[in-house]
């Protein structure tokens, strides 16, 4: 099993994460991901990074780990410009994007205000859930080269894998039927989310080996050890800015 970190965004500076992506990478991680927030009020914070800027800028310092959206909130970005984007970021980086895909919160969450501030509207679980479906459809057919008689789409090579976040059966169906790989909460409902996401890839005449499963969790023994016979791919491990020191802790503990 690989262990990524998860950079908390809120509140960092670009200077906070030139220095963790280099201590990343310089450790031996395996991967670096953001989440994808516009508004640091939403955690308190006076201010987020923009999550693709910064994977962009880390694809270029770094040359060896894997970078990662946790998730990319759907609404935020037009799909066929988002098609382009990571066909681009896959290229800088050289194949070194896991593009993650999520629905956004809805309106009983604090993250609506982001939106809706900016003038989204925030919909309802199953409208949010097709805006994914949609997305991945348009992600897939721009990805070809072609759309609709243009031609030119920047093809990725390879295609980034899909990996969908989900937290309930619905979106976990929705990831084993469409996408490559599914994000879930560690917990009890963890092997559940897994097995439904397997179960729907199956049914769609595809490999229930073949899906990318990723969580986040702590990094001690006994943890690692349960997730990886659970199925789980990447551990992702959260750090706070400034950073330096989560890594190093994180690093301390993996070696015990």
């Amino acid at each position: 099993m690989r262990v990524d970190l998860l950079f908390d965004p809120f509140a960092a500076r670009w200077t906070d994460v030139r220095s963790g992506a280099l201590a990343a990478e310089a450790a031996g991680f395996d991967g670096v991901w953001l989440y994808d927030h516009l508004a640091g009020s939403v955690h308190g914070a006076p201010h987020v990074l923009e999550c693709w800027t910064t994977l962009s800028a880390i694809a270029a310092l770094v040359p060896r780990i894997v970078i990662g959206p946790m998730v990319l909130n759907v609404a935020n970005r037009d799909p066929g410009v988002l098609a382009v984007m990571a066909a681009t970021l896959q290229h800088v980086s050289q194949g070194r994007l896991l593009l993650g895909l999520g629905a956004g919160g809805g309106t009983d969450t604090p993250y609506a205000a982001e939106q809706q501030a900016l003038g989204r509207r925030v919909l309802a679980d199953p409208a949010r859930r097709r805006a994914v479906e949609e997305a991945i459809a348009v992600l897939r057919a721009a990805w070809s080269g072609e759309v609709a008689g243009v031609g030119g789409f920047l093809r990725p090579e390879p295609p980034p894998p899909i990996v969908i976040g989900a937290f309930g059966s619905k979106m976990a169906e929705l990831a084993g039927r469409l996408a490559d790989g599914i994000n879930v909460p560690a917990g009890p409902g963890l092997s559940r989310l897994i097995e439904s996401a397997r179960e729907a890839r199956a049914r769609a005449g595809r490999s229930p080996d073949g899906l990318v499963v990723t969580t986040s969790g702590q990094p001690v023994a006994r943890e690692r050890e349960a997730l990886a016979k659970a199925g789980v791919d990447r551990l992702i491990v959260f750090v706070r800015p400034p950073y330096l020191d989560g890594i190093e802790r994180v690093r301390q503990t993996l070696e015990r």
